[in-house]
Order: C-alpha cells, then sequence, then structure tokens
C-alpha cells in the first residue's frame, strides 16, 4: 500500500524557513508527478508546487522566489523549502503524488506568528 508521510512542520515566527519533508512508501518513480498543496479552514486545497519525475517543477505564482521543491529519489522523499515565510503561508501542507489517481499524505500544520 502507498503510503505518504510528510514532516517538518511546526511554529516559526514570520521571516523564518522551514523544510517539509515527504518521504514515500515507494519509490517515487512510480509517481508522474509528486507535489506539496496546502489549505486553511473554510478553504479549497491549494497547490503550492509539484515536481515531476523529470525534475520539471512549478509553483503556484504568489510563492515563486520563496518556495523551492526538490526530490531525492535515493531516499523516495520530496522536500519543501519554505523561506520567508508568512502569516498567510499558515496552513496545513500536504504531499501528493499522482500515478493513475490521488495519492496524499496525512497532512503538517505550518503556523506562522506575526
Amino acid at each position: 500500500q502507498v503510503q505518504l508521510v510528510e514532516s517538518g512542520g511546526g511554529l516559526v515566527q514570520a521571516g523564518g524557513s522551514l523544510r517539509l519533508s515527504c518521504v514515500a512508501s515507494v519509490s517515487i518513480f512510480s509517481f508522474n508527478v509528486m507535489g506539496w498543496y496546502r489549505q486553511t479552514p473554510g478553504k479549497q486545497r491549494e497547490l503550492v508546487a509539484r515536481i515531476t519525475s523529470g525534475g520539471n517543477t512549478h509553483y503556484a505564482d504568489s510563492l515563486k522566489g520563496r518556495f523551492t521543491i526538490s526530490r531525492d529519489n535515493a531516499k523516495n522523499t520530496v522536500y519543501l523549502q519554505m523561506n520567508s515565510l508568512k502569516p498567510e503561508d499558515t496552513a496545513v501542507y500536504y504531499c501528493n503524488g499522482f500515478n493513475r489517481g490521488d495519492y496524499w499524505g496525512q497532512g503538517t500544520q505550518v503556523t506562522v506568528s506575526s
């Protein structure tokens, strides 16, 4: 069974940084695309960034320059480096893998204090 496990969330002050990790129970080459999404109460889950199996990346326009997605194939891990964090980045962050369907992690809370 495919599992995605996120870690690295927490409480940080505005301007700080966090690095989220998503470890897959299978080779991440199994997924055509892997990505990070975030969700706040009452809002739809939104794309933060995604990376293809070939390493191509795509970011939400509002996050370009602050967030970086990367992957370590040997560790079956996808990362999200988040810099210059703002209070509006507060959300639950979810890891996603797509291969003929969506797989989701359980989410990790990121809270940015002002």
